[in-house]
C-alpha cells in the first residue's frame, strides 16, 4: 500500500476512535482514558496533516523547488512530533494533578474500551508497518505507542477492578506519556539532522573520499558535501581533479562507483591538474574537521 493510502486510513481510523474515547472517558472518569483520547486526537490530527504533506512530497521538482518536495514529507514527520510532544506534556500534568486529588473510576468501562482501542490501534500499526518513509514512520510510532498504552490501561483496569486501588489510574497514565515523550525526543533527532544538513547515517565525507581517489582517472577529490532531502537518498556533490582526455569516463566510473553506496545523485564539477579551485572557503578540511576561511 502506498504511503499516502495508510497514512489517509490511519487518520480515519484515529479520528473516529478519538471522539469515541472522549465519550468513553468522561463515563469511566479515568485520566487514563482521557490523556489517551487527547493523544489519539492529537494524533489524527498530526496524520491529517502528514497525508497532505506526504501528497505535497511526492511532486515532482520545479523551477520554484529544484530539489522537489520531499522535505515536505520530513515536515509532516516534524509537526506529527512537536503536537505529540506537547500532549504528552499536557497528560503528564493532568496525571500529577490526580496523583494528589484521586478520584474513583468506573474499571468495567475501561476494560471494555482499553480492548477496543487495543484493537483499532493494532489494525492502524499494521497498516503503516513497512516502509523507511520517516513520515509513516512517525505515524506508524505514534499507533504502536497507543497500543502499548491501550495495554497498559487494559492490566490497570484489571488490577484496579481487583484491588480498588485507583491511584493506579494517574500512575499508569503518566507512565505512557513519559514513554512517548522520550521515543519522540529521539525521532525529533532524526528530523532535526535532515533540516541541518548533517551527512546521513551510514556514510561519511572521508569513506566517499577513498572510494573516489580509487576510481582510475581521478588525481584528487575535494569539496564532498553530503545531504539527504527525505532521509532515504542522499545526494552528493564533489570537485574531481583529472586529466582533460579522461573527464567522462571519470564522471561516469564515480556516479557507478558511489551509486553502489546509496548514493544517487551525484553532482561533479571537473577540474584538470593545475587548474585553480575558486571555492577553497567552502572546503571541508577533511583530516582537521575544522573550516579554515
Amino acid at each position: 500500500m502506498s504511503n499516502k493510502k495508510s497514512i489517509l486510513m490511519a487518520f480515519f481510523l484515529n479520528f473516529f476512535f478519538a471522539i469515541f474515547e472522549l465519550l468513553g472517558g468522561l463515563f469511566s472518569k479515568s485520566v487514563a482514558i482521557m490523556s489517551d483520547a487527547l493523544h489519539d486526537a492529537g494524533d489524527a490530527l498530526s496524520i491529517g496533516l502528514s497525508y497532505f504533506l506526504e501528497r505535497k512530497s511526492e511532486k515532482k521538482p520545479n523551477a520554484d523547488y529544484t530539489f522537489g518536495y520531499k522535505r515536505y514529507s520530513v515536515l509532516g514527520a516534524l509537526i506529527t512530533i512537536i503536537i505529540l510532544t506537547l500532549g504528552s506534556l499536557l497528560v503528564i500534568g493532568s496525571s500529577l494533578y490526580r496523583l494528589f486529588n484521586p478520584l474513583e473510576v468506573n474499571y468495567n468501562g475501561m476494560i471494555i474500551l482499553a480492548i477496543i482501542g487495543c484493537g483499532v490501534n493494532f489494525l492502524g500499526v499494521y497498516l503503516t508497518h513497512e516502509g523507511d518513509n520517516l513520515n509513516k514512520k512517525a505515524v506508524n510510532l505514534h499507533l504502536l505507542e497507543d497500543v502499548l498504552g491501550w495495554v497498559v490501561v487494559l492490566l490497570g483496569a484489571i488490577v484496579i477492578k481487583f484491588t480498588k486501588f485507583y491511584l493506579i489510574d494517574p500512575l499508569m497514565s503518566l507512565g505512557v506519556a513519559l514513554f512517548i515523550l522520550i521515543s519522540a525526543l529521539k525521532n525529533l533527532k532524526e528530523i532535526m539532522n535532515l533540516f541541518l544538513e548533517k551527512t546521513p547515517e551510514g556514510i561519511t565525507v572521508k569513506e566517499v573520499e577513498k572510494l573516489v581517489k580509487n576510481v582510475k582517472g581521478v588525481k584528487d577529490v575535494h569539496h564532498i558535501h553530503l545531504w539527504s532531502m527525505d532521509g532515504e537518498e542522499i545526494y552528493a556533490t564533489m570537485h574531481i581533479v583529472s586529466d582533460r582526455k579522461k573527464i567522462k569516463d571519470v564522471k561516469n566510473l564515480v556516479k557507478e562507483t558511489l551509486k553502489a553506496h546509496q548514493i544517487n545523485h551525484t553532482t561533479i564539477e571537473m577540474e584538470e591538474d593545475g587548474e585553480v579551485c575558486h571555492e577553497e572557503k567552502c572546503a571541508v578540511k577533511i583530516e582537521t574537521h575544522h573550516h579554515h576561511h
